[in-house]
């Protein structure tokens, strides 16, 4: 059976989104939503662009009941999460987004509407909630927990349990230390190498991280580093 869904977002990260879906075969892709006017009647990777969210119900009724988020993150996930909530509430269902060439747990745990990107690894007994992007070639070692709207952002690892608080990002090519606890709606900067628990909506940058306001001169970053 084919299942129709409508893509909330015409981003860049709606681009993966389809070519995922694609791959995976059993979808039909009715068309996209984004709140620029200007980008109407436009198409991402031939979808076309419908609209904005107000036509949400509309398609729904026309028994479209599935969705997916295309709109990715890069530190704020708060539209992100609003676009899905938004959906959740008119009783449409997402859409899981796996690559083919991801390496999943069979003891894993995976929430509802993730995106699994190309070459990422999932780990033993990982957890994983809902609305989280693991992205192109992340690694998440076993025993971590995600919560909801996380994203861990391309190349990132987290060593073993990890645990990382909604509504978090770990950005690009970012390291986390085993045992370390990400807060909620943290920023973990690309790059960054983390060694110590990251408070909740805190940024974190460096090597070692740190929070930006306390971010030291290399001098004495090398200097202090076994404290961290």
């Amino acid at each position: 059976m084919t299942i129709a869904v409508v893509g909330l977002g015409a981003g860049g990260h709606a681009k993966v989104v389809i070519e995922l879906l694609r791959l995976n075969g059993g979808y039909k892709i009715v068309g996209l939503l984004d709140r620029k006017p200007e980008l109407v009647g436009l198409t991402v990777l031939d979808v076309p662009i419908l609209g904005d969210d107000t036509l949400l119900e509309e398609l729904v009724s026309r028994q479209i009941q599935h969705f997916f988020v295309g709109l990715g993150s890069t530190g704020n996930i708060a539209p992100r999460r609003g676009l899905y909530e938004l959906a959740r509430s008119k009783g449409m269902a997402p859409v899981d987004a796996i690559h083919p060439s991801a390496i999943i747990s069979s003891s894993a745990i995976l929430g509802q509407g993730v995106t699994i990107a190309a070459n990422a690894v999932i780990n033993a007994c990982t957890v994983i909630g809902e609305n989280v992007i693991v992205n192109t070639g992340a690694i998440i070692e076993h025993d971590c927990m995600l919560g909801n709207h996380v994203h861990v952002a391309t190349g990132a690892r987290l060593a073993s349990t990890v645990v990382v608080g909604e509504g978090a990002h770990i950005g690009a090519g970012a390291t986390i230390r085993q045992c370390i606890k990400i807060g909620q709606g943290a920023i973990v900067g690309a790059g960054a190498v983390v060694v110590r628990d990251v408070p909740p909506h805190i940024t974190v940058v460096g090597v070692p991280a740190l929070p930006m306001k306390q971010r030291l001169p290399q001098d004495e970053v090398r200097k202090h580093g076994e404290q961290f």
